[in-house]
């Protein structure tokens, strides 16, 4: 059976597919596109998790071992108790983890994923507190926080008017933004 008649009578792929006949070639990305590729990747939410993650487990050792710069004397005290040791961790610079070149990089690389992650984002959110609050719902009584106060007085009128004036007040003074 050839290849066009298992296209046309398999009603599951579209016409046009093809079953690995043909190689797809993808395009070539050159410098920018590679750099454009490794810029979103690194300004991505999830590798900043990942980076943040990576910095504390970066961290453990310098809880572990004694640090030069904390502890001098429990350095010296680790080194006569490990002679054999102590070159191959003072190498890896387990007693100065947090002058290490290598916690140095994993804490810029989370600090520039950081930065790539909320500059974009900032004009949404300072547009998002500078418009106008959500209308409010008809029922107020299905909200969890929801009093009713109920007034009587003689004088609705002005009574009303002084009400509202006087809760307006309040509520600005808690920090929220009241209309009439």
């Amino acid at each position: 059976m050839s290849s066009t008649t298992e296209r046309s009578s398999d009603p599951l792929r579209p016409s046009d597919h093809v079953d690995g006949e043909e190689s797809i070639t993808q395009p070539r990305l050159g410098l920018v596109g590679w750099l454009r590729w490794g810029w979103r990747q690194l300004t991505s939410m999830r590798t900043a998790l990942i980076l943040l993650l990576v910095l504390a487990i970066a961290a453990i050792p310098g809880s572990i071992f004694p640090q030069r710069m904390a502890d001098p004397n429990g350095v010296t005290q680790w080194e006569r108790d490990n002679p054999d040791l102590f070159p191959i961790l003072d190498g890896l610079k387990l007693f100065d983890v947090y002058l290490s070149p290598w916690f140095s990089a994993i804490y810029l690389l989370l600090f520039a994923s950081l930065v790539g992650c909320v500059i974009p984002r900032i004009r949404h959110h300072a547009k998002a507190l500078q418009a106008r609050p959500p209308r409010t719902p008809a029922r107020l009584q299905r909200l969890a926080d929801f009093r009713a106060v109920e007034r009587t007085s003689t004088d609705a009128a002005t009574d009303a008017s002084a009400s509202i004036d006087i809760a307006q007040k309040q509520l600005r003074a808690l920090g929220y933004r009241v209309e009439r």
